[in-house]
């Protein structure tokens, strides 16, 4: 009996050795095509069939690498290795299932184990130089975002996922960077990529935050932030840009809520402090110094807040609301070529009409600022009433008259004199109700639409 069943033991092997041979045979057949899913099938019919084949899982790692599924082929490559010690190609196999995944020291092992069993082998070597390349470009890498070198680090990790084409890590580790240097959309995607294989990677969710938190997008980003701490409690990239997050939040809205109650010296003080806690995130801080520009505008602080606006253009030179406010505070501090060049940059980022306004206001007024200013000369403001500009008139006339200053030396009563005419010219468009409206309107003067001689006007 024993002996018949060792029998039947023996035919039923035979029989599925020569059905897994034929599985193995039209898996190679469909793998020759290209066809690499009907060839996994095939293959894993064959391990079905005999398990203990170690070329069985060597073939279905080859497989899965043409599919890009690198993590299944690895343990199939072990697999096989693990049935059989001397058996080459799965050592190589497993080599380069490491080298993909961005393990770069397991890989090298796997190749000095192939260049044992056949030192002449050529992959192996040429593989085993790409293993030691790749801890280079991680040297580099890492010595880079050390140094806050964020474009040296992108630069390393597209090389080595010339080699490693499915490591993750480097992945995130280069949409990182991309993020920091303010390249959202490729920071973006590489993380999308990568949740879309794994929607539970808290490095990818952490960037996907980063790079909302940096577009000045934080309650979402802190969304992301709390998941990516929710898949991995100790990640400390993430608690700390969560922390920042809410900080950052909290404390712009108090200074916006201050400002809008009128309280523009706490508003000021909110937003000196929130432009502290973060200076890498660049576009939100681009915001909080134009709104402290607009609070230093309130309180007088004409010239902080125009370093104010700088500052924001700096970090943000695509910023329109920036611009206007450094104009206007140009324009209230007379600088109105300055004013003039904002607002023309502004003109012709976004030609709306009210726009078209303010830079054609700013022009006049520089044209005006390049005239004598009569009002100066008479010593009033601009919204003098006429006693007012009567009684300065004859206040300077008489301060400034040729017979006040004849004792004077030749050079004295040549600048008096001169002074004396600019009274009387002043006084002549000022006292004049249709010049003083072209003289305010900036018009020139000299084609006034009136005969001098006939006092006729067209």
């Amino acid at each position: 009996m024993f002996l018949e069943s060792v029998v039947l033991d023996s035919i039923l092997n035979c029989v599925l050795a020569a059905q897994a041979e034929g599985f193995k045979e039209q898996g190679n057949l469909f793998y020759s095509k290209k066809d690499y899913s009907e060839a996994f099938n095939y293959y894993t019919k064959a391990i079905d069939a005999s398990p203990k084949n170690a070329s069985y899982y060597g073939n279905r790692a080859a497989t899965l690498m043409m599919l890009c599924r690198f993590r299944e082929a690895l343990e199939d490559s072990q697999q096989a290795v693990r049935l059989d010690d001397c058996f080459m190609k799965g050592h190589l196999r497993e080599g380069k299932c490491h080298l993909s995944l961005g393990n770069a020291m397991a890989a090298s092992r796997c190749f000095q184990k192939v260049l044992e069993l056949e030192p002449s082998n050529r992959e192996a070597q040429q593989e085993n130089k790409n293993a030691t390349t790749l801890l280079e470009y991680e040297r580099m890498a890492d010595f880079g975002f050390e140094k806050r070198d964020f474009r040296k680090v992108v630069y390393c990790m597209d090389r080595a996922l010339a080699l490693a084409s499915a490591c993750h890590r480097f992945k995130i580790l280069k949409a990182e960077c991309l993020a920091l240097l303010g390249r959202y959309p490729e920071a973006q995607s590489v993380a999308s990529d990568i949740l879309r294989m794994d929607s539970t990677n808290a490095d990818a969710l952490y960037v996907r935050g980063l790079c909302l938190y940096y577009e000045d997008c934080i309650d979402k980003a802190v969304q992301f932030f709390v998941q990516a701490l929710r898949m991995a409690p100790d990640h400390e990239k993430a608690r700390l840009a969560c922390r920042n997050a809410k900080a950052l939040k909290a404390k712009k809205d108090e200074g916006n809520q201050a400002f809008k109650s009128s309280s523009y010296e706490a508003a000021y003080q909110l937003y000196t402090e929130a432009l502290t806690i973060d200076p890498n995130n660049i576009k939100t801080n681009a915001k909080l110094y134009c709104n402290r520009a607009t609070a230093g505008a309130k309180l007088k602080k004409l010239n902080q807040a125009i370093e104010d606006c700088t500052s924001a253009i700096k970090l943000d030179d695509t910023y329109i609301k920036a611009y206007l406010r450094r104009a206007q505070c140009y324009m209230d501090t007379e600088q109105y070529e300055e004013a003039v060049r904002d607002y023309e940059k502004v003109y012709q980022t976004e030609k709306t009409s009210d726009h078209k306004h303010l830079l054609k206001t700013a022009q006049m007024e520089l044209k005006k600022s390049k005239r004598k200013d009569y009002y100066k000369v008479l010593g009033v403001g601009k919204n003098a009433t006429e006693d007012e500009i009567k009684k300065a008139y004859r206040k300077r006339a008489l301060m400034h008259h040729p017979d006040r200053h004849s004792a004077a030396t030749p050079e004295v009563q040549k600048e008096e004199e001169k002074k004396f005419k600019e009274v009387g010219e002043a006084f002549t468009v000022l006292s004049d109700p249709k010049k003083k409206i072209r003289y305010d309107n900036g018009h020139d003067l000299e084609d006034d639409g009136c005969f001098d001689g006939g006092g006729k006007c067209f």
